[in-house]
């Protein structure tokens, strides 16, 4: 705390700095608003996805998708198996081209950049993979600072104390000489956030972080994904089927069906939603638009008809 006493200010100085403080904070906020409004507002979009089309083979897997990820925001995309969650994800972080649209992140197209400039953002992402995918001949401590080997040109003695601090941030920082075959499933998702977020990324990816988890490491897992992001400053983009804990942690939440965005809103919008598919999914109901057979003849033409052949 600043001390006037310490910094021995004379009595009439003091006041009349203190006197013209008011007019010195109104010239601040007015310029700091109009700095904000005409700079940070107009850039608050980290990812913009526009007409976003992608095949697999000739045969369609997303189909005309729009979506904008704000910064600092948690976002979920859900849907049912296999209607193009994972392959999105793909498109943001560069891995697949898509066939049409575009996908912009922070202001640069990226299926547009080259393979330097693709690892180069790459730096500013982070990926947790399904059920975490770590190396399973390295340590966990290896395994936090292969990023950080990789990415950067740091000092052993930095690289060592940035992988504590991450594994002290998911609670495992007494865990850190232990092999991946040692760890139980949520231990091992841990370890997978703490390498996703070694480099403090921007972006932060999440593929179904929650599969296979029991209902504690699950808790766990999804408040440490919304604590981290908070600190860390960052955007979560999170892929997953677990409706319960998402809506507790996300600030917004898209839903894919057949390639293409259904329904969006906030987990208050979502929860009150009267569209079909929304009240369905989030609901676990048997009966509504998505189906659980899959499409086949009826059932007099198949067994009376002799239609099927194995």
């Amino acid at each position: 705390m600043f001390d006037k006493g310490a910094a021995r200010f004379p009595e009439n100085v003091s006041r009349n700095y203190n006197d013209a403080m008011p007019g010195r904070y109104s010239a601040l906020l007015l310029k700091l608003s109009v700095f904000f409004e005409g700079s940070v507002l107009s850039n608050d979009i980290l990812v913009d996805i526009q007409n976003l089309h992608f095949n697999y083979d000739g045969r369609p897997v997303l189909q005309g998708i729009d979506m904008k990820i704000p910064r600092g925001k948690v976002v979920a995309i859900m849907g049912g198996s296999g209607c193009g969650k994972t392959t999105l994800l793909r498109c943001i972080g560069g891995q697949l081209r898509p066939t049409g649209g575009k996908v912009s992140l922070e202001n640069n197209r990226v299926s547009e950049m080259s393979h330097a400039e693709l690892y180069g953002l790459r730096r500013k992402m982070g990926m947790l993979f399904q059920f975490g995918a770590l190396f399973t001949d390295m340590t966990v401590f290896e395994n936090v600072a292969f990023p950080l080997r990789e990415h950067t040109d740091l000092s052993e003695t930095m690289i060592r104390d940035l992988v504590l601090m991450k594994l002290e941030a998911v609670g495992l920082r007494g865990a850190h000489a232990l092999m991946p075959g040692e760890l139980s499933g949520g231990m091992a998702r841990r370890v997978a956030l703490a390498r996703a977020v070694a480099l403090d990324p921007m972006l932060v990816m999440y593929d179904e972080p929650f599969a296979g988890l029991d209902p504690i490491a699950l808790g766990v897992i999804g408040q440490l994904i919304r604590k981290l992001n908070d600190a860390l400053g960052a955007t979560s983009i999170m892929v997953t089927h677990d409706v319960h804990e998402s809506l507790m942690i996300v600030d917004y939440i898209y839903f894919v069906s057949q390639g293409k965005i259904v329904a969006e809103g906030t987990p208050d919008e979502i929860r009150a939603s009267t569209d079909p598919f929304v009240h369905q999914f989030v609901y676990a109901e048997v009966d509504g638009p998505v189906h659980f057979d899959y499409p086949a003849p009826t059932v007099v033409r198949e067994f009376l008809g002799g239609g099927a052949r194995g």
